[in-house]
């Protein structure tokens, strides 16, 4: 089934809006695609105007900053542990942004947008 981003058939008010057009293509936005830890699976897309996206299917590694020393260091993902989008991501081991994630350097927070940039940085918590 296809997601559809065009404009809503009710106005603000709750009455009915007819419409002047019917849906178009450029409308449609694509399937969500989750990323999950695994060894490293990218996905490009092509957008609007030539740009490209690029998606993390899976991930390995993360680039993490140490704020106390001022280092980045890639280092080992090894779980989620807390994720404020959903919980249930936590159990499927879903990364996004604001996730917490478990890595050899300590924990970490995914600062990134995996779905969209094609990376994962993150910040180490202090503990």
């Amino acid at each position: 089934m296809a997601l559809w981003q065009g404009k809503s058939k009710r106005k603000p008010t709750g009455g009915r809006l007819v419409s002047s057009r019917g849906k178009r293509k450029f409308e449609i936005s694509r399937e969500k695609q989750f990323t999950k830890i695994g060894r490293q699976s990218l996905k490009h897309y092509r957008g609007r105007g030539a740009s490209s996206k690029t998606c993390m299917l899976m991930a390995e590694y993360a680039n993490v900053v140490d704020k106390k020393n001022k280092t980045i260091q890639k280092s080992k993902i090894l779980n989620v542990t807390v994720n404020p989008a959903d919980p249930n991501y936590v159990q499927r081991n879903i990364i996004n942004k604001g996730a917490r994630i478990k890595t050899e350097l300590g924990d970490a927070i995914v600062t990134s947008r995996p779905g969209q940039d094609g990376a994962i940085n993150a910040v180490l918590v202090e503990s």
